[in-house]
């Protein structure tokens, strides 16, 4: 599995939570500045020839869908930050994000509620 650019994330994103779309659909979910429909559409082919996404086609266009589970994708690169950025420490990547203050006390408790419930 290929790391993605950050607009190909974008992308991904928006097709995982639509499930299938044509590009014009893909595009109207963009919130930031819009790409050109023919940037769009290279990014998405770009992520087709990656393995990421597959298509039915309808003549000459194309309705696009996710072939990697969103899950799939998040563990692959969530595990890879943490032995990149946190020494493959789960310890160390929580400490980090309590000290930058992204994460309560609370929210604290309730991982240890959850851990301790397995």
């Amino acid at each position: 599995m290929e790391k993605l650019t950050n607009k190909e994330e974008e992308i991904m994103q928006i097709l995982w939570k639509l499930e299938k779309a044509f590009v014009k659909e893909v595009m109207a979910e963009i919130k930031d500045e819009k790409p050109h429909y023919n940037t769009l559409s290279t990014i998405i082919r770009n992520l087709e020839e990656k393995g990421y996404v597959s298509y039915n086609a309808f003549g000459k266009t194309h309705q696009y869908f996710p072939i990697v589970k969103m899950e799939d994708y998040r563990k692959k690169f969530m595990n890879t930050a943490i032995n990149t950025y946190f020494n493959s420490s789960y310890k160390n990547m929580v400490s980090f994000f309590a000290k930058e203050e992204k994460i309560s006390a609370e929210e604290l408790r309730e991982i240890l509620a959850m851990i301790e419930k397995k």
